[in-house]
């Protein structure tokens, strides 16, 4: 049976100290991300304010993206997910899209969009019926490792969120002088 079967069979699920742990840091991350972009234009959130290509709505797109991939993987498998070793030119520059804004694209739809995602992996978190199952990864030269567990992939998420709100901060600080801490 498939973790999707198994998930879709969970009709109650008891949040436990694990689970919630999970989904507060999530939460929290997310949070710190998203608050880089208070009082922010179209204009502004697409602006390149570093050396760095990223600028904070193609940030947050590719962590809604990257979560979307690990929530699909501990769905569906490492099918879920491109085979990084089989990957064209024109691959990773569609994957280069992520991480900036492109025409006709809003602030508050990369918002919105980030959300849903974020909605779908908390119930996720909530549901999957074991955390210790183990799946195989995709094909990647960065993965050491042949298997991560469904917990290793909501920890991914959260350190890739954590990250990322991390280089958001300097991102809007470049910008505007504005931090998210102090």
């Amino acid at each position: 049976m498939s973790i999707s079967e198994q998930s879709a069979r969970v009709e109650f699920s008891v949040i436990d100290g694990e689970r919630a742990d999970l989904l507060a840091m999530l939460e929290k991350h997310r949070h710190f991300l998203r608050f880089t972009t208070r009082g922010l234009s179209d204009e502004e959130a697409g602006r390149r304010t570093t050396a760095s290509e990223l600028c904070l709505g193609g940030l947050i797109k590719h962590v809604a993206a990257v979560e979307r991939n690990w929530a699909d993987f501990i769905v569906e498998g490492r099918w879920a997910i491109e085979d990084f070793t089989a990957m064209t030119e024109e691959d990773w520059a569609r994957r280069a899209d992520e991480f900036r804004m492109l025409p006709g694209e809003t602030l508050a739809g990369i918002l919105e969009d980030y959300a849903e995602v974020a909605r779908r992996t908390d119930e996720l978190v909530a549901t999957v019926p074991d955390l210790n199952v183990a799946l195989p990864l995709p094909k990647a030269p960065w993965f050491q490792e042949e298997t991560w567990t469904a917990r290793r992939a909501f920890l991914h998420i959260i350190a890739e969120t954590a990250q990322h709100a991390g280089h958001a901060d300097i991102l809007r600080e470049s910008l505007d002088g504005a931090k998210t801490m102090g």
